[in-house]
């Protein structure tokens, strides 16, 4: 009897065994590609010890391995090959920037989607080509425009009639020819992690209604065509009034982006279906053909092991093959097909260090383990409710034997960086390592309780680089005037 029990309890203990190391397996697999974990158990990468980078730099910190971005660009020019028309790739910037990353797009041949004159700037800092960017924003200022209307921005992406008002004004004084998109909400709705980070339906602040674009790009092909006769073409009557365009604007064509993190192609494909629909119908009353179409981005990544694998492949050649079967049944001419990812290519490259501190166990309740970082460094926990996972750097092949929640040092209560995840019990000085860091994160944080900015690192092969110092208390009152 004691014999049997002793059975049971020890093929117990291997199978809880087996089953954390599959998930300590499917934690790795949501780092960059090349980290393993070495003979004593260090988290590594590239033969670089993460908690050597930490001790080095300090944290928080965050560290991106060029080689995944690289890996990622890679996958999704793949399936572009397979589109039989002209194609490109464009990274959307918010997801992170900086001159290092703006240097490393423009060796890879990857346009700038940039949302901002300051992320014009950066980008260009980092030798980016203006002529292969895209200017978004649905409140682009006169700044804005006019800063990306002098360096030369390839399409200037319009978000709304006084926008477009605007540009023409702008592009009429410098008597300057400017390559247009209209941004189009297609009134779809796609599955996100959070309603906040949806953009395509009916009510999103974001680009034109279906109509509304029809009529917009029609008056400016009219404008285009220099057909005076025509201008009352393509206007419904009691339509809303818009604004007459100078020729200087010519529509390449049209855009959607319909979220950011979904993991679905069917929406898209709809999206797209919606706007070849408005091509035709552009084509016959004005013999336009579209010469560029851009479905956005927003493909989704894996945060957490139990999250399903959303490989980019399967999605850019779906989107490619239903482009081309919408273009063949509607008799239409295939479009420049322009894809903008943002944290497809750059998630899974980045990796959030931070230093343990104090610990907080509420018996019965839940055990809080605090870090140096969370809120200022990552807001989308608060934000979006955004889940991750973790594990300990310098003890990665230990059992985990306790659920903890991390929290950050900030004066907030929502500043939990993690709600619940297994680790060995964690101790002050270790190292806290969190996948999957590398897009909106660095790019939506912010120096609350004058919090530090970070340093960030990027590993290429053998070399480490230090791409951004971390800020100084100096630069805190850099801005601030005593006079």
């Amino acid at each position: 009897m004691i014999t049997r029990v002793l059975d049971h309890l020890s093929w117990l203990v291997l199978r809880w065994k087996g089953e954390a190391r599959t998930f300590m397996l499917n934690k790795l697999s949501l780092f960059p590609h090349n980290t393993i974990l070495d003979g004593e158990g260090h988290l590594t990468l590239h033969n670089h010890r993460v908690t050597d980078l930490a001790g080095q730099f300090g944290t928080p910190l965050y560290v991106y391995d060029v080689e995944t971005i690289r890996t990622n660009i890679r996958r999704y020019r793949e399936a572009l090959a397979t589109y039989p028309g002209p194609s490109r790739l464009t990274y959307a910037s918010k997801a992170y920037l900086s001159v290092a990353l703006a240097r490393l797009m423009a060796a890879e041949g990857v346009g700038l989607d940039v949302a901002s004159a300051g992320e014009l700037f950066i980008a260009r800092q980092g030798g980016a080509d203006p002529a292969q960017m895209h200017m978004h924003g649905n409140n682009k200022s006169r700044l804005d425009l006019s800063e990306a209307l002098q360096a030369g921005v390839g399409r200037m992406v319009v978000d709304n009639a006084t926008e477009l008002q605007l540009l023409a004004t702008l592009a009429a004084e410098r008597q300057q020819p400017v390559n247009i998109w209209l941004r189009v909400t297609p009134d779809i709705t796609v599955e996100t992690h959070h309603r906040y980070t949806v953009t395509g339906t009916a009510d999103s602040k974001f680009g034109f209604p279906l109509k509304e674009a029809e009529l917009v790009a029609g008056e400016l092909l009219i404008k285009q065509q220099g057909s005076r006769g025509a201008e009352g073409q393509g206007r419904e009557e009691n339509s809303p009034p818009h604004p007459r365009t100078p020729a200087p604007l010519h529509l390449r064509g049209l855009h959607l982006h319909l979220g950011s993190h979904f993991h679905d192609v069917e929406p898209v494909a709809e999206g797209v279906e919606r706007l070849l629909d408005v091509a035709v119908r552009l084509r016959e009353r004005y013999g336009w053909d579209m010469q560029e179409l851009c479905p956005g981005g927003g493909w989704g990544v894996p945060y957490h092991p139990n999250d399903p694998p959303m490989p980019i492949e399967p999605f850019a050649k779906s989107l490619v093959a239903a482009i081309v079967e919408g273009c063949r049944r509607r008799s239409l001419p295939l479009p420049e097909l322009v894809l903008e990812p943002g944290r497809s290519l750059v998630a899974q490259a980045g990796v959030a260090l931070y230093t343990v501190g104090g610990r907080k166990v509420i018996p019965g309740v839940r055990t809080y383990v605090s870090i140096d970082g969370g809120l200022a460094d990552n807001p989308r926990p608060a934000l979006y409710q955004a889940k991750y996972t973790a594990l300990l750097a310098n003890r990665a092949s230990e059992a985990e034997t306790e659920t903890v929640a991390i929290a950050g040092p900030f004066c907030e209560s929502g500043d939990v960086l993690i709600q619940a995840v297994d680790l060995p019990l964690a101790a002050p000085g270790d190292i806290l390592a969190v996948p999957v860091a590398g897009a909106y994160q660095l790019s939506m944080g912010s120096n609350y309780n004058a919090a530090l900015r970070p340093a960030v690192v990027f590993i290429e092969g053998e070399e480490v680089r230090l791409v951004q110092r971390r800020e100084t208390f100096e630069d805190l009152v850099m801005r601030d005037r005593v006079d």
